[in-house]
């Protein structure tokens, strides 16, 4: 089984359709057993038994595409390119390099290559955002003190 699957293609009208009215019904059922730990799905004639959690993300999932999303899934544990690690942050790969550098997200060097986990590519951008929440409000603040009508 691969670690990681990629579905690069925007889903068609007809997916993005079966794919919202899918969500919602496992929505649904999601809401109405919620403390059901497992579910029973028939796939061909063949029962599987999936986790809550799977369901919820499946549940994600499907409400991404259909919104017409890509969807790609990688694992938290998987290791990133500078490349890769630079589209998530929508920065440039030098940058990203820089940030490497200067010690402010964590990486580990194959040979000349730099590999960068994708919890702590994640973990920098949540801390990213939590700043950028904290200094727009810190300025609608002022703004608000200077009575500049914000």
């Amino acid at each position: 089984m691969a670690s990681e699957a990629t579905h690069s293609a925007l889903p068609d009208t007809e997916s993005a359709s079966l794919a919202r009215t899918s969500a919602q019904e496992l929505s649904r059922l999601l809401k109405e057993r919620p403390d059901a730990d497992r579910a029973r799905v028939t796939l061909d004639g063949q029962d599987l038994v999936l986790p809550r959690q799977a369901l919820a993300l499946l549940r994600d999932l499907l409400a991404d595409m259909a919104q017409g999303h890509a969807i790609t899934i990688v694992p938290t544990h998987a290791e990133l390119t500078t490349q890769e690690a630079a589209n998530l942050l929508n920065v440039s790969r030098p940058y990203v390099i820089k940030l490497l550098e200067a010690g402010d997200i964590p990486f580990t060097k194959t040979g000349t290559h730099r590999r960068v986990r994708y919890e702590d590519i994640m973990a920098y951008k949540q801390n990213q955002m939590a700043r950028s929440r904290q200094l727009l409000a810190e300025l609608a603040s002022e703004a608000q003190d200077d009575d500049l009508g914000y």
